[in-house]
């Protein structure tokens, strides 16, 4: 395998070297797809989209000019173009544009055809941008969902989301057979940051089996995350913040998931909590990364009952980082009746809590009944 150039110089040098690494990598592997894998494993800096580019062995005019031939020179694209796209894969600071979902097609097609032009490589338009996938419209997202699924051998594209209003009730909306049932969207006005957009997004679990807890899939939970980072987007500006913190494990792994896909892979933390009847302790094991001064933190919880653990969690951080801003994250807030379709954020059980809080903002993902919600493998 080619070693990992060390050489420094000009943005343009180390285009060259990074193209000649991925051209000696795609000889050796006979793979464009291949290639930009193990281009991207030896500089991690890079996005999915360059790393295609390079081991086709091509500037960004070369890669435009790859580009209107596939379309039989019906487009005149050029290499601005082809930039504003690798800068909008590479950063999450809002510079350059995304591809659009026709814009992928082609350029798949384009750098499937290797350093020559000639070679027949599968190479998916997911696979283009396989790091920035959430930060597409959700137009795009659905397209390159349906145009994978359509395309995968031995797999049939993905049911609808949604079905048709059944006479006698409210529609409901089925992930997969297997899944936990997902009740209708609704707007709940929810504590935001100032001059923020109030209204969140959120959905019901309705619990088949009332009195017992409702036990989450895999894809319900991360569903559930996908409607966490859709408002944590729509808030109506920019949330930067310094750190994800999550309590206990399911808290955690949430945290670990907004870090990585909104946050750009920010610095975590952890919260384990001991209880002991009417106590709670943070445990030694708990983790406190080093932050600046008077931090942004996310601070992540898989549930909200009546039990004031972010009341207290929330003024050990504060004690810890002075002046630190903080945003509440949860999965599940428990609603104080049966209709989970709330008209008011106090309605739902930790209403007073979470107000006491003094959270910057606050996103809920969905609203839950008694006893509650058990994350997959029983995540504590």
């Amino acid at each position: 395998m080619p070693v990992r150039s060390q050489s420094g110089g000009s943005p343009q040098a180390r285009g060259r070297e990074l193209a000649r690494i991925g051209k000696q990598l795609w000889q050796e592997l006979g793979s464009v797809k291949k290639a930009a894998i193990e281009l991207m494993n030896q500089h991690p800096d890079i996005s999915s989209l360059q790393a295609h580019r390079y081991v086709c062995g091509l500037s960004q005019d070369q890669a435009a000019v790859r580009y209107n031939e596939v379309t039989g020179h019906q487009t005149s694209l050029g290499g601005t173009s082809i930039n504003a796209w690798e800068t909008w894969a590479r950063a999450r600071t809002g510079a350059g544009s995304p591809p659009s979902f026709s814009s992928l097609l082609i350029l798949s097609t384009a750098y499937g055809g290797g350093p020559l032009g000639v070679a027949n490589d599968h190479v998916s338009p997911g696979d283009l941008v396989a790091e920035a996938y959430e930060r597409l419209t959700p137009e795009d997202q659905l397209s390159l969902k349906r145009f994978t699924a359509a395309n995968s051998p031995g797999e049939q594209p993905e049911p609808p989301t949604r079905v048709e209003d059944h006479p006698t009730g409210p529609s409901l909306r089925t992930i997969f057979a297997e899944d936990n049932t997902i009740g209708p969207d609704f707007n709940l006005a929810a504590p935001t940051v100032e001059y923020g957009n109030p209204e969140i997004c959120l959905y019901s679990l309705p619990n088949p089996k009332p009195g017992q807890l409702l036990n989450l899939t895999w894809a319900s939970f991360g569903y559930g995350m996908e409607r966490l980072i859709q408002q944590i987007k729509n808030v109506g500006q920019r949330v930067d913040v310094d750190a994800c913190f999550g309590i206990n494990e399911a808290g955690l792994v949430m945290a670990t998931f907004l870090a990585s896909a909104q946050f750009g892979r920010c610095p975590i933390g952890y919260l384990k909590c001991n209880k002991t009847r009417d106590f709670i302790t943070l445990d030694q094991a708990s983790a406190y990364p080093e932050l600046p001064e008077a931090p942004s933190i996310v601070l992540c919880d898989f549930e909200v009952k009546h039990a004031d653990v972010v009341g207290f969690i929330t003024r050990k951080i504060r004690k810890r980082y002075p002046g630190a801003e903080i945003y509440f994250a949860v999965f599940g807030a428990m609603t104080k009746g049966r209709d989970l379709e709330v008209a008011s954020f106090d309605d739902l059980t930790g209403a007073g809590i979470m107000r006491a809080a003094g959270f910057k903002a606050v996103f809920i993902a969905a609203t839950m009944s008694p006893p509650g919600i058990e994350p997959p493998l029983e995540l504590r």
